[in-house]
């Protein structure tokens, strides 16, 4: 097997000058590539190479359209992210709501096997779920100023607290797992179908982390699809073998997600916020033109008019 060997800054330089990079101030991409990493910003090289087996940069391709990229999807990737966080809290918030509600607001209360599925190929799940849910009540308990207090002042934690320091993943699972009276209340917040909102969450999860753990965002795919929506169908998207060649397991499908569970006013903004993004990157890349990039994002050239789509005038139901 061939070690990697460690490359210094002016090796590195040079490497991405024998690709054919054009690098006009080398200090400059010097200063880039210590702060950045040589290999996260390799991670966008590949929309600007001759071809995947070539590995030769297009001609004229210079060091700083390939930064404009890199910088780019973390522009995204804040801007999801942030509102990926408002998807997160309102879910917790409207899950504890329906649970408390129902089952009252003791852990001894609410986290008994009894108030979720009695699926006998859910009962597994329950169970490992339950024991993750009090375990983080063991260890986060007295670490967080809110569950603190209660624990200190009351002796229990209520579900509306405890939700804080669960991750996205935990109550994404929750909701899987309980009953289907449940499921369809919660799902009745967004005006979204159970089976889709449980399809969704997973996916938003996926996401979450991925924006804070700053991977590599624009060019992702998910291993879950998205089901045809009426989006795909209102804004045109293209099909090949009966199959939406966009917003299925991509950038665009996470989109429309979000469009389910946002606020209008939210939404648009965030969608206002990402377009600014990309007449940024189009006014700095000239070496391909930005549909190339929408199209490795899986956007279709017309995406922004999901904004104007008023989810008013939705149904429920399913595009065909």
């Amino acid at each position: 097997m061939i070690e990697k060997q460690f490359k210094n800054l002016e090796q590195q330089i040079e490497i991405l000058k024998y690709k054919g990079l054009v690098i006009n101030n080398e200090e400059y991409a010097k200063e880039v590539l210590l702060r950045e990493n040589y290999f996260f910003l390799n991670g966008y090289r590949h929309l600007f190479m001759e071809d995947s087996s070539d590995r030769r940069y297009i001609e004229g391709t210079t060091f700083e359209e390939v930064y404009s990229l890199f910088l780019f999807d973390r522009k995204l990737r804040t801007i999801l992210f942030k509102n990926l966080l408002i998807i997160e809290n309102n879910l917790k918030s409207i899950t504890s709501y329906q649970l408390s509600k129902k089952y009252g607001y003791k852990e001894k209360d609410y986290l008994k096997e009894k108030n979720f599925t009695s699926r006998p190929d859910k009962r597994r799940q329950v169970k490992d779920l339950l024991s993750k849910m009090k375990r983080q009540i063991r260890v986060n308990g007295r670490d967080h100023t809110a569950t603190l207090h209660y624990v200190s002042n009351y002796g229990y934690i209520p579900l509306w607290i405890l939700v804080k320091v669960l991750s996205f993943g935990i109550v994404s699972e929750m909701y899987s797992i309980l009953k289907e009276d449940d499921q369809d209340q919660i799902a009745a917040v967004y005006h979204i179908q159970p089976d889709d909102l449980m399809n969704y969450l997973p996916i938003l999860a996926n996401y979450r982390n991925l924006c804070a753990h700053e991977d590599v965002l624009f060019e992702n795919r998910t291993q879950k699809e998205i089901d045809n929506t009426i989006y795909h169908q209102l804004l045109n998207i293209p099909k090949e073998d009966d199959r939406y060649l966009y917003g299925i397991n991509d950038v665009f499908a996470l989109i429309i997600i979000m469009k389910e569970m946002l606020k209008n006013d939210e939404f648009k903004d965030m969608i206002i916020e990402i377009e600014n993004a990309m007449n940024a990157l189009d006014y700095n890349v000239n070496t391909i033109p930005l549909e190339k990039i929408l199209l490795r994002m899986g956007f279709p050239n017309n995406w922004n008019e999901i904004k104007d789509i008023e989810r008013s005038y939705l149904t429920n139901e399913k595009s065909e």
